[in-house]
């Protein structure tokens, strides 16, 4: 099975067509005033009009007002939507597209009941528990912590990078990964080179 590999946190035009040359699936844009890599409505549309066919833009939020993402849903049009905070899998599921969940991992959580919960989902996104934050921050997870037998789509987020990658897809085997800090030259811009190493890696690990 190939991994799919989304690049998330894309600011700029330019990057998203990065990713996309270099064989990314799927590009994330950010629609949290509290992340550094908070995209515009408009620079968010064009990057979707710009994309390449087969490529998924999908929109994230964090604890967001249905109106607010009924707006992005109007201007931008994202494909799938990405919800990385508490939201319950009724407003999750309440606007007319499919969904991916995240859940901050740490000891003690049971994932296989997070799951259960979310079941509506197309996947799963685990991603490294650190407070007062909801993703972007570089940190990584045990992996041990994931169940063996998962019951949607695995994502596997959480201080990925190119040097790691390969390890992180041999030992979890996810359906796909995703990486924002690990392939950055700053917060919010791609470097073109770690993007493309960062694939490399995981299409030397499907082998």
């Amino acid at each position: 099975m190939a991994t799919a590999v989304k690049i998330c946190g894309i600011t700029r035009v330019e990057d998203a067509l990065v990713a996309a040359r270099a064989g990314a699936h799927a590009i994330g844009l950010i629609f949290s005033s509290k992340s550094p890599r908070l995209v515009s409505d408009p620079v968010a549309a064009e990057v979707v009009r710009a994309l390449p066919p087969f490529i998924t833009p999908v929109a994230l939020f964090v604890d967001q007002q249905a109106a607010e993402i009924e707006r992005v849903l109007a201007k931008v049009h994202p494909q799938l939507l990405q919800f990385h905070g508490d939201e319950p899998p009724e407003f999750c599921a309440s606007f007319g597209l499919p969904y991916i969940k995240v859940a901050r991992v740490r000891a003690g959580m049971d994932l296989l009941q997070y799951a259960q919960q979310y079941r509506a989902a197309k996947g799963l996104l685990l991603d490294a528990f650190v407070e007062g934050s909801h993703g972007g921050t570089g940190s990584a997870f045990d992996w041990a912590l994931i169940p063996r037998d998962f019951p949607l789509p695995l994502i596997l987020a959480g201080g990925l990078n190119p040097g790691n990658v390969g390890e992180a897809v041999r030992r979890v085997r996810p359906w796909a990964v995703d990486v924002s800090s690990g392939v950055e030259a700053a917060k919010g811009i791609k470097d073109a080179a770690k993007v493309a190493a960062f694939i490399r890696g995981v299409r030397d690990a499907d082998v």
